[in-house]
């Protein structure tokens, strides 16, 4: 079996399309086509169906998936043993929310690529709620992202670090309106967000709803930049985590509002497949995650 056809076949996940596929390996589109059809032939299997305008992944595609993971990895496992740190090959593939990428993972990627300096990073910054989806159908190695709800049965996730999070206002916004202690009360705005979904924002809604506080409906905006440009214009308020917004406070271009949940630790975490084999690379990158990207602001 060519694994060209199997890393092509996985490609195609990552990309979500055959054309950003082919874009990516430098590639034609008739020949990731033509490895497709010979990969189901060979296998005896439809891999892909078009519905609506999309190719999808069929059935039989997704339930051979661990084994074309482990194909893989036996590959990556051959081709690096015996092999140091800065000789090692191939790719780490991270899922991270825009917050955390943006504000903490700095130190870790300059260390990373100092100590694997054959190692692609690969470094996708998606939705805090596609990240588990990202590690549980292979496109990540590892997502790092803050707490969730629940996980599914086939990820394991462990604490990086702690933080706090801290609900923000314009200096310019009516004071008198600020007050998020009292219970029943009906304000004139709303609760900008980037991440409806996000667990710390689950938690300023369920505060909210006990409180009897009403605010407009939400304004959901693409990134957590958007959202506190949004803010310091007086367009709105919005929960974020404290590490994001060290700056905008010495500068008092966003000003804290008071609620109950000002000392509530919420836990980062990463996450990676129970049955993934860990590369150096992943190994080495638990190791710095745990060293740089710990979050621990009191």
């Amino acid at each position: 079996m060519n694994t060209k056809s199997l890393v092509t076949f996985k490609t195609i996940l990552e990309m979500g399309s055959f054309q950003k596929a082919a874009d990516e390996l430098g590639y034609t589109q008739s020949t990731v086509t033509f490895q497709i059809k010979q990969l189901e032939e060979e296998l005896d299997l439809k891999l892909f169906e078009k519905i609506g305008r999309r190719m999808e992944l069929t059935q039989a595609g997704k339930d051979i998936l661990p084994y074309i993971d482990m194909i893989l990895q036996g590959v990556d496992q051959i081709g690096n043993y015996g092999k140091s740190l800065s000789e090692i090959s191939g790719t780490l593939k991270l899922a991270i929310p825009d917050s955390i990428l943006i504000y903490n993972m700095q130190p870790f990627i300059q260390a990373f690529i100092h100590e694997a300096p054959g190692v692609q990073l690969v470094i996708n910054s998606i939705q805090s709620g596609e990240i588990n989806q990202s590690v549980v159908d292979g496109t990540a190695d590892i997502g790092i992202n803050c707490e969730k709800s629940c996980y599914p049965d086939t990820v394991v996730h462990k604490r990086l670090g702690k933080y706090k999070i801290a609900l923000v206002a314009s200096p310019f916004a009516d004071r008198s309106l600020l007050d998020f202690i009292t219970p029943h009360q009906r304000k004139p705005f709303s609760l900008i967000c980037n991440e409806p979904d996000g667990y710390y924002q689950v938690e300023m809604d369920k505060y909210l709803a006990e409180k009897d506080i009403i605010l407009n409906p939400h304004m959901k905006v693409q990134s957590i930049e958007a959202v506190k440009r949004c803010v310091m214009n007086n367009l709105g308020i919005a929960v974020v985590p404290s590490y994001s917004i060290e700056e905008e406070l010495k500068n008092g271009s966003l000003m804290p509002v008071k609620t109950e949940l000002d000392e509530k630790n919420f836990n980062s975490i990463y996450v990676y497949h129970k049955n993934k084999w860990i590369s150096p690379q992943m190994e080495l990158a638990i190791e710095l995650l745990k060293e740089k990207v710990g979050i621990d602001s009191e």
